[in-house]
């Protein structure tokens, strides 16, 4: 009898090591779908809000063709790189772009590889390779000088536009429901499985603030149900100064809009103050 419980307990804990290890196998081989959630279908252009738009194609170093659009400002106070978030495409920032126009800015939003019209599969590299070309046909095409240049990034898009603050000069960089690193993002979501020994990705944002010498706002909501607010605050405490730190209030994905003249009015004065 002694023989046969044994044999239970040792066959109940294979079966869950065995278990455990195909999660993190799946959780593994799968990341690339757990970062990164495009859509192809286009669902609105500029046009659609009443604003004229260019529609461009951006060319990448390693030869990608990315679809973008310009969204000029009537007395063009200076010019937004927009940086979207890692669900959707560019057709789904629209709300974002109008923000931007009112307040006297262009804007360049560009879609990553894979996402809406551009060619390709998404990568880390390839993201800010993706920004960096967006930098280029500002400052070689349309001509914009840095410091009337504000890098801003959502999401996914703050850790691409804080690797852009890295390399290149900007008037500023508005890092907007940003995360210190995916690994530690992910350990949120996954706290039972070794994320930061498996994980494929880093975005380490945490570890280039500290080393982005322009201005910097960084704007996170309590609320917001995907990027812990804890998040935002580390970076903000991490980062070099000039800094500031604009609290909104609302979800991850609605933050922006339904926080209004808090959002708004904290834009304008980073913006103001910077430009």
């Amino acid at each position: 009898m002694e023989i046969k419980i044994r044999r239970m307990v040792y066959t109940i804990i294979i079966g869950l090591a065995l278990g455990y290890l195909l999660l993190v196998s799946f959780v593994y081989i799968r990341q690339d779908s757990m970062v990164y959630y495009p859509t192809k279908e286009i669902e609105g252009t500029p046009a659609d809000i009443g604003l004229k738009y260019e529609e461009i194609t951006l060319k990448t170093k390693d030869s990608a063709n990315l679809s973008a659009w310009y969204v000029p400002a009537k007395d063009e106070r200076g010019v937004v790189l927009f940086c979207h978030g890692n669900a959707g495409n560019i057709s789904h920032r629209l709300d974002s772009i109008r923000i931007f126009h009112d307040l006297g800015l262009s804007v360049l939003i560009f879609d990553y590889r894979g996402y809406g019209k551009s060619e390709g599969s998404p990568t880390e590299e390839g993201t800010y390779l993706d920004a960096e070309s967006a930098l280029d046909y500002l400052v070689n095409v349309k001509g914009a000088r840095p410091e009337k240049i504000i890098l801003f990034g959502r999401s996914l898009g703050s850790a691409v536009a804080a690797e852009l603050a890295l390399r290149h000069p900007a008037a500023g960089i508005i890092i907007e429901s940003g995360f210190k690193s995916i690994p530690a993002l992910g350990a949120k979501f996954f706290p039972c499985l070794p994320v930061r020994l498996i994980s494929r990705f880093q975005y380490a944002t945490i570890d280039k603030v500290s080393r982005i010498n322009i201005p910097k706002l960084f704007i996170h909501s309590p609320q917001d149900e995907m990027i812990p607010y804890e998040h935002g605050t580390a970076l903000f405490k991490n980062a070099a100064e000039p800094k500031e730190f604009l609290q909104i209030t609302g979800g991850h994905n609605e933050g922006f809009l339904t926080s209004g003249k808090i959002y708004t009015d904290g834009l304008n004065r980073f913006v103001s103050k910077n430009l």
